[in-house]
């Protein structure tokens, strides 16, 4: 298993050297300082996201422009794959 390049081992002995570091008692202050901190940053970001849409709609803005972009990316990837087999299909059943 790998998570961020970093093996199972390797988290292993990050994880002994922080708890020879700080403690068993300090540990779990320290991880729910970290998610606070990641709690409080995603809603920041989710806070600020909604703005930029709110603010898209009042100007009258278009935001769903990059879904119109991806449904037609990829209605036009389904013609040409279906275009691609219907002129390699019988040079692929010869073969």
């Amino acid at each position: 298993m790998y998570f961020l390049f970093i093996s199972g081992g390797e988290i292993f002995v990050v994880l002994i050297i922080v708890l020879m570091l700080f403690g068993a008692d300090k540990i779990p202050e320290i991880a729910r300082g970290l998610g606070k901190g990641m709690r409080q940053l995603k809603d920041a970001t989710n806070e600020i996201k909604k703005e930029i849409t709110e603010t898209a709609e009042k100007q009258g803005i278009d935001t769903d422009l990059a879904k119109d972009f991806k449904n037609d990316i990829k209605s036009l990837k389904e013609d040409v794959k279906s275009s691609v087999d219907d002129i390699t299909g019988p040079i692929k059943r010869n073969m």
